[in-house]
C-alpha cells in the first residue's frame, strides 16, 4: 500500500495592474485662451443615462475609434472598451486534495472546478504550474505523467490518451468551458509544467467572449507502480488568472 497527501494544492496570483491604472485615471479640464472642455469625451452624446427601469452608459460619433497598435502599446479607442458590467472574478471549489491511500496499478481521480467572470473587451486566461512533482520530504519522486507512451506520449501542451493502468505518474484532464482544444476526450491528459525544472505554466482556460461564471473542472490523477516507495508524497499547484484590456 501507498500513501500520497496532496496539499495546499492552490496558490492564486491576479494580474491586476491593468485595472488599476484604469482606475487611477483622472478626468482633467482642458482649455486655453479660445476654448474649454469640461467632459473628458468629446463625442456628440456621452455619459451615464439612468431611470427607474435602466441604466445606459454609452458613447455616440467618436472619430477614430478603433484598435492601433505598434511595437510596445496597444490603444483601444472609443467604444468605452474598458467598461465592463461584469467584474474580472476567479475562484477555485476546493484548496486541498488528498488521494489518500494508493494502491499500485490502480488509478486515483480527483477534481475541482474553476469559475471565471470576465466582461471586457480583451481576452482572459489561467494558467497553471507545479512547483515541482509530487514528492516526499527525502525527495522520493513521483514522476509527471506521459501518458500511455508511444503514440499516445502526452507533453505540457498537448493532452493524449491515458488509460493503461501500467502507465504510471501524475497529470490532469480539462473539461468543460474555454479549455484547450486537445482536451477532447475524458480520457486525456497532461503532466504539470513543472516550476523547479525552469518550465513555462500552461494556459487551461481562456476567452475573448464576455460571460458570467465560465466553469471548467480540473480532474487530477495519480497512478502508482508496485514499486513505488510507501511514504507521504505532496506538491502545490499555481493558477494565474490573468485579465487583458
Amino acid at each position: 500500500m501507498k500513501r500520497l497527501i496532496f496539499l495546499n494544492i492552490t496558490f492564486v496570483f491576479f494580474s491586476i495592474l491593468a485595472i488599476s491604472l484604469i482606475e487611477n485615471l483622472t478626468a482633467v479640464t482642458m482649455e486655453s485662451s479660445m476654448f474649454r472642455i469640461e467632459s473628458a469625451n468629446t463625442s456628440i452624446a456621452a455619459g451615464e443615462k439612468s431611470s427607474s427601469n435602466y441604466r445606459l452608459s454609452d458613447t455616440l460619433g467618436q472619430v477614430s475609434a478603433s484598435e492601433f497598435s505598434s511595437a510596445g502599446y496597444i490603444v483601444k479607442a472609443g467604444f468605452q472598451y474598458l467598461k465592463s458590467v461584469i467584474p474580472f472574478k476567479f475562484s477555485i471549489s476546493s484548496t486541498n486534495i488528498n488521494f489518500g491511500t494508493l494502491v499500485p496499478n490502480t488509478p486515483v481521480t480527483a477534481s475541482l472546478t474553476l469559475t471565471v467572470s470576465f466582461g471586457a473587451s480583451g481576452e482572459y486566461q489561467v494558467m497553471t504550474a507545479e512547483i515541482h512533482p509530487l514528492k516526499t520530504p527525502f525527495n522520493t519522486i513521483i514522476p509527471d505523467t506521459s501518458c500511455d507512451g508511444g503514440s499516445e506520449t502526452c507533453t505540457e501542451s498537448v493532452a493524449k490518451l491515458w488509460s493503461s493502468t501500467s502507465a504510471y505518474g501524475f497529470g490532469y484532464n480539462m473539461s468543460g468551458q474555454d479549455i484547450p482544444s486537445d482536451f477532447d476526450s475524458p480520457l486525456k491528459f497532461r503532466p504539470f509544467p513543472d516550476l523547479s525544472n525552469g518550465e513555462n505554466p500552461a494556459v487551461v482556460m481562456s476567452s475573448t467572449n464576455v460571460g458570467r461564471n465560465r466553469q471548467a473542472t480540473m480532474t487530477l490523477k495519480v497512478n502508482v507502480s508496485s514499486i513505488q516507495p510507501a511514504g507521504s508524497y505532496q506538491t502545490i499547484i499555481n493558477f494565474i488568472a490573468t485579465p487583458s484590456f
